[in-house]
């Protein structure tokens, strides 16, 4: 790893200054690992994506240990949400974990991440309602946290997004593979 990226920072793609946005169309997997080398080089990290919300949507679950790839999964919904896409990340995400693993899990959704960490039990005890009604995509929540809690060492943990974490952006690309002709 180059120092660049231990000290957190992404390389950058050539003739992109310090405020340079990502490019417009999805990288795929390939060019995520020879373009970022920073962030945790071990955990699950989940992200979803949608084209349009609604709209067109994937997810993408990426586990790694030490730098190398132990599992990876996608999928894509003709018409979701975004916020489904990235339940249903973090839900498959947990899936690939046993009961005693320790794992940091990653999520870029603050949504998810605050629903598994904060917010789930007290709507639990509520009879799956929030103070101002609903629960939305309530079927998804309930499976997340019924895997978080049966996964009691797994950590679910928040990564920013577009961040230059390289396996965040694997699991970006993994999520928007739906968009290109390669994963």
């Amino acid at each position: 790893m180059s120092d660049r990226g231990r000290r957190g920072g992404a390389r950058r793609p050539a003739g992109a200054g310090a405020g340079a946005r990502a490019p417009e169309r999805s990288l795929s997997t390939a060019e995520v690992l020879a373009r970022y080398d920073a962030g945790p080089a071990s955990g699950i990290f989940t992200d979803g994506s949608c084209s349009g919300n609604p709209g067109p949507g994937g997810w993408g679950v990426v586990y790694v240990r030490d730098g190398e790839i132990v599992a990876q999964r996608r999928g894509a919904e003709a018409s979701t949400t975004n916020n489904r896409m990235e339940l249903t990340a973090m839900i498959e995400g947990l899936s690939l974990l046993s009961h005693d693993d320790a794992v940091d899990v990653y999520s870029d959704s603050r949504l998810v991440v605050d629903t598994l960490t904060q917010w789930a039990a007290g709507w639990e005890r509520n009879g799956w309602r929030r103070k101002g009604g609903e629960v939305k995509n309530l079927e998804l929540v309930k499976r997340a946290y019924a895997l978080a809690r049966a996964r009691p060492r797994a950590r679910i943990r928040w990564i920013r997004a577009h961040g230059g974490s390289r396996w965040n952006e694997y699991a970006d690309a993994l999520a928007t593979a739906y968009l290109r002709d390669d994963v």
